[in-house]
């Protein structure tokens, strides 16, 4: 084989950081970016340099970043290796991307025994991947690998499916990728938010916000990220409670806030006990041409059965859009299983796109 090699990369601290560093983490990027894009022919979801690093430089979830070159030194593939440094911790999480130009080549299987090295040496005992897929929605039968949750499916014959079968990992979880085209149809949006407030009754409030969260919220989203680590579906690969104080997320958000894009926050208050409820996390873009991208949403599981998930997804819809007009679209990953939150998607007109699938390794 051609003598490709492993290095490691310095994680620049911000996009203006020595020239050299900042241009192999953009080749990083490439990279990764191509591979996925290769699978899923979404370009729509992809993040560039600048959207991704804030997410790579949270001290207590370091990633250390990896590619591989060839002879001539230009970059055929890249990987990570992600940890949270809670004493004790057994997880990690590991990735591989392989340039579409470069496959079959034995490039993944030199990046991936680095990094499972590197998991191995830090005693790490539950790893985790990601791998995106064509499949669009359930499937079963000859062709297809269904995951122990009964719910979604990735074909087999998926360069992704065969590598980590081979490598030994197992197959978990689905997650669909959805994707609502903006503008949503309003008249829709607002009878499902008068349906869900009525079903949440006088007891609930909505609050939203764009940017770091306000002090009077700090704990409640700190709790609420820390439950997403222990309410959220996992299937059979539960993971250990991963603790959020308001300290670590005043850091998390200050990273956030070097994005080119704002973090809005929809949040549900029970007003009993005027905690926080639930919450839904939007990314929106700094360029009008780019989705916003939907990421943590929760609620509660002693606050379940009230329709909350439904106020918070539609609320959150008619945030971006009063605040943020002309973005082309929202997209989100919810696990096949998550049936509830899958319902008020489709409810409201979110379209499945593709798959990801979520495979473990137990050592």
């Amino acid at each position: 084989m051609t003598a490709y090699t492993v290095h490691e990369l310095g994680v620049p601290a911000t996009m203006d950081d020595d020239a050299a560093t900042v241009q192999a983490f953009r080749d990083w990027v490439r990279v990764q970016n191509a591979a996925e894009v290769a699978v899923t022919r979404l370009p729509e979801i992809l993040w560039t340099p600048e959207e991704q690093l804030p997410y790579l430089l949270d001290p207590e979830a370091p990633s250390r970043l990896f590619v591989v070159r060839d002879p001539d030194g230009d970059v055929v593939a890249a990987g990570s290796y992600d940890t949270k440094q809670a004493p004790g911790t057994p997880n990690c999480w590991i990735a591989v991307a392989v340039a579409p130009d470069h496959q079959r080549r034995g490039i993944g299987t030199l990046l991936a025994e680095h990094l499972e090295g590197i998991a191995r040496d830090d005693g790490r005992t539950q790893w985790k991947t990601y791998a995106v897929s064509r499949q669009v929605g359930p499937a079963s039968g000859p062709g297809y690998l269904v995951p122990p949750t009964g719910h979604g499916a990735v074909p087999e014959d998926e360069a992704g499916a065969r590598f980590l079968t081979g490598r030994g990992w197992r197959f978990g979880q689905v997650n669909r990728i959805s994707r609502l085209a903006l503008p949503a149809d309003h008249s829709v949006v607002r009878e499902l938010h008068d349906r869900a407030a009525a079903a949440a009754g006088p007891d609930y409030r909505v609050h939203a916000w764009a940017g770091p969260t306000p002090e009077q919220w700090l704990d409640g989203i700190a709790l609420l990220e820390t439950r997403m680590s222990t309410d959220a579906p996992e299937g059979d690969m539960e993971e250990p409670e991963d603790v959020w104080t308001r300290e670590r997320l005043q850091e998390h958000e200050a990273q956030l806030q070097r994005s080119p894009r704002t973090m809005v926050t929809v949040a549900v208050e029970h007003l009993p006990t005027t905690t926080l409820a639930g919450f839904t996390q939007l990314a929106v873009p700094d360029a009008v041409h780019q989705p916003v991208m939907q990421g943590d949403t929760l609620v509660l599981r002693e606050h379940r059965g009230h329709r909350l998930g439904w106020l918070l997804k539609v609320a959150g819809i008619e945030r971006v859009e009063q605040d943020f007009p002309g973005r082309p679209s929202i997209i989100t990953f919810n696990a096949e299983e998550n049936r509830p939150m899958l319902d008020v998607n489709e409810a409201v007109g979110f379209v499945g796109v593709g798959s990801e699938g979520i495979w473990e390794r137990r050592v």
